[in-house]
C-alpha cells in the first residue's frame, strides 16, 4: 500500500538515502527484473555492486566513449545517412543497444542486420517487461510474451556468449587481463562466490542491455527535441549546439532533469520508519517519489523550473543539474557516468567524459539533423510513461 508521495527535493533525498527503504518500482516486472542488481538490497546488493563497479571505472568509461562509441555511431548511422532521414526512437535504441551489448557481454559475431534486429526485438520486449506496471496492454499476455522471449534470447545470444567466456576463463592465468571487460565475464568469474542461478544471470544481462540502451535512448531523443525547439527562439544557441559539446552536455542534463527515464521512483519500507517530516511508514508500505515534481522544485531549480533552459544554474549548492533522475544514495544508477559523463572538468582533460548521450546527440547535430516537418512526432500509446513513439528527422544534404 502506498502511504506517501514525496514531491520536494530534500524529502526525496531522505527517502533515497534511508537504509530501511528498498526498491519497489519493478515488482510488477519480476519476469525480467526479479533479483537483478537494481532490485537487490543490503548485503546482496553490496556484493554484486562491488563486483560490477569494476566495469564502470573511469579509464574503462573513457575507453568506451573515445575508442568504441565513435565506430558504433558510424556503423549505426550509415544506412540512415544514406537515406537522408531517420526515425529517432528506433535509431536511438539501436545505437545505444550496440554499446550496451558490449558492456553487458553479448556477442554479435555475424554483425548482420538480421542479427541486430533480433537483439533489438528482444531488448524492446524486455523494456516492456521492466515497465510492466505502466503497460496499457493485458499484463498476463505481456508476461507470457517475455517468458518466451527470454528462452529465445538465451538460445540465440546469452548461451553462446557464455560458452565463449567460460572457454576464455578456463585459459586465463588468473589475472583476468586477457578477458573481456563486461558484466557477463564478471558474473561468470565470480559465480561460486555469488551463487547466481542461470535464470538470474539471464535477467541481469537483459537488465544491463535494456537499462544501458533505453535510458540513454529516451534522453537522446528528448534532448534533440528540446534543442530543436530551443533553437527556434534562441538562434545563437543553434550554432553553439553544433560546436560546443559542453553546451550539449548541459542540454542533456537539463533534459534528464525535466524528463527522468521513469517519472516516479518507489520504495518499500523494510522496517517501521519515521521521516524528518514526521510522516510514518509502516513495514511493507511504500513511498512514491514523484520525480516530475521533485526535479522541478522551484526552491532548487528556480521559478522557471518547469521549462527547458540549457543555461540553468541550480539555486541550491550541490544540487545535481539532472535532479534526482539517477537516484541517490546506495542505489544511485551504476551507469550514470557512462550515460551523462562528468559534471566538472578538472585539470586532467584526458580523463574528462561528456557521456554517451552527449556524444550521440552531437553526432546527429554534426550531420545536420533537423525535425521532419512533414511527419510530426507522436507519443507512444502503449505505455503511460511519456515516451516518444515516433520522431522523424532529416539530414542536411
Amino acid at each position: 500500500m502506498n502511504v506517501l508521495t514525496v514531491t520536494t527535493y530534500d524529502d526525496a533525498k531522505e527517502v533515497y538515502r534511508h537504509k530501511d527503504f528498498r526498491q519497489a518500482l519493478y515488482d510488477a516486472g519480476e519476469v525480467v527484473m526479479g533479483d537483478v542488481i537494481i532490485n537487490l538490497h543490503g548485503d546482496e546488493h553490496r556484493a554484486r555492486r562491488r563486483l560490477e563497479n569494476r566495469l564502470f571505472r573511469r579509464e574503462t568509461l573513457v575507453h568506451y566513449e573515445r575508442d568504441w562509441f565513435p565506430g558504433i555511431i558510424e556503423e549505426t548511422l550509415a544506412p540512415y545517412l544514406a537515406k537522408g532521414e531517420a526515425e529517432l526512437v528506433e535509431l536511438s535504441h539501436q545505437l545505444m543497444m550496440n554499446l550496451a551489448a558490449l558492456n553487458a557481454g553479448l556477442d554479435r559475431p555475424k554483425r548482420t542486420a538480421d542479427e541486430t534486429n533480433r537483439l533489438y526485438a528482444f531488448m524492446m520486449k524486455f523494456i516492456e517487461g521492466a515497465t510492466l506496471a505502466h503497460t496499457t496492454r493485458d499484463p498476463a499476455v505481456v508476461t507470457a510474451e517475455i517468458a518466451e522471449a527470454k528462452a529465445q534470447f538465451d538460445a540465440e545470444f546469452l548461451g553462446p556468449s557464455m560458452e565463449r567466456r567460460l572457454a576464455l576463463i578456463a585459459k586465463d592465468d588468473g589475472s583476468g587481463e586477457s578477458l573481456p571487460k563486461d558484466i557477463l565475464t564478471v558474473l561468470l568469474r565470480n559465480e561460486d562466490a555469488l551463487h547466481i542461478p542461470r535464470d538470474i544471470i539471464l535477467k541481469e544481462i537483459a537488465f544491463f542491455l535494456l537499462a544501458g540502451a533505453h535510458t540513454s535512448a529516451t534522453a537522446f531523443v528528448r534532448t534533440l527535441d528540446n534543442l530543436f525547439n530551443w533553437a527556434l527562439d534562441h538562434p545563437a544557441d543553434a550554432q553553439r549546439a553544433r560546436t560546443d559539446r559542453k553546451f550539449v552536455q548541459q542540454a542533456v542534463y537539463e533534459t534528464i532533469r525535466m524528463y527522468p527515464s521513469s517519472p516516479v521512483a518507489m520504495r518499500r519500507a523494510t522496517q517501521d520508519i519515521t521521516l524528518k517530516s514526521g510522516a510514518t511508514v509502516k513495514k511493507g508500505e511504500t513511498v512514491t517519489i514523484d520525480l516530475m515534481s521533485v526535479n522541478r522544485d522551484p526552491a532548487v531549480y528556480g521559478d522557471d523550473a518547469a521549462g527547458f533552459n540549457p543555461h540553468r544554474v541550480a539555486k541550491v549548492e550541490g544540487a545535481a543539474p539532472w535532479g534526482l533522475s539517477f537516484g541517490h544514495g546506495m542505489h544511485a544508477c551504476i551507469g550514470q557516468e557512462l550515460a551523462a559523463g562528468l559534471l566538472e572538468r578538472g585539470d586532467d582533460t584526458a580523463e574528462f567524459e561528456y557521456g554517451l548521450v552527449s556524444v550521440a546527440v552531437q553526432a546527429l547535430l554534426d550531420r545536420g539533423a533537423t525535425s521532419d516537418p512533414s511527419r510530426p512526432p507522436k507519443m507512444d500509446t502503449t505505455t503511460k510513461r511519456p515516451y516518444w513513439g515516433e520522431y522523424h528527422v532529416v539530414f542536411a544534404k
